[in-house]
């Protein structure tokens, strides 16, 4: 539970910082599309959402949270320097930022325009699980190829994980970074 816990509270740090650099002036010229406007079977591939703007706050903020929680705690088992710490939070933000892509990916193929709802309540249900679980899967990938991470984390993420990361949204629609609140 420790390491879930060191997860989930260096994550939202670095959400939030994410959220503030989204609501920030000095970021819409980063709202590039990775995908260039490229597309793939004639749909784009990730679409106007997935932006240079997203890994240039969500990398270097977890780095930044992670080292500045492991100030103050750490897992027993991640006996790691304070570099090694903030190298660990840009391999997790990576991660989270990269575990969306395969989703984007799918809903664009699906026909499902970025940011709106599906039209079938199937879709509904499926792409609401995965909007919640994908970055934490990503992230949590990451981390376990980097440090020794307990199956139990895995669970106790993607228990809390989801209803955390859906408040992520609702603040982001509220901040008014996205046009709806799940």
């Amino acid at each position: 539970m420790a390491y879930a816990l060191f997860l989930i509270a260096a994550m939202s740090v670095a959400g939030l910082l994410h959220s503030a650099w989204l609501r920030s002036p000095l970021s819409r010229p980063l709202a590039i599309p990775i995908d260039g406007g490229r597309t793939w079977r004639g749909r784009r591939i990730f679409g106007d959402n997935k932006t240079i703007r997203g890994f240039v706050a969500i990398v270097p903020g977890a780095a930044l949270s992670f080292a500045a929680l492991s100030s103050v705690f750490t897992p027993a088992q991640w006996q790691l320097t304070l570099i090694e710490y903030a190298m660990l939070g840009a391999v997790a933000g990576l991660g989270f930022m990269l575990g969306e892509l395969p989703n984007s990916f799918v809903k664009r193929q699906l026909g499902i325009v970025p940011g709106e709802t599906p039209r079938s309540s199937a879709a509904l249900v499926i792409t609401s699980i995965a909007d919640r679980i994908d970055s934490i899967l990503g992230m949590l990938i990451a981390v376990s190829l980097t440090v020794p991470t307990p199956w139990a984390t895995w669970g106790w993420m993607l228990l809390l994980g989801p209803a955390i990361h859906l408040s992520f949204s609702v603040l982001l629609f509220k901040l008014g970074v996205k046009r709806r609140a799940a």
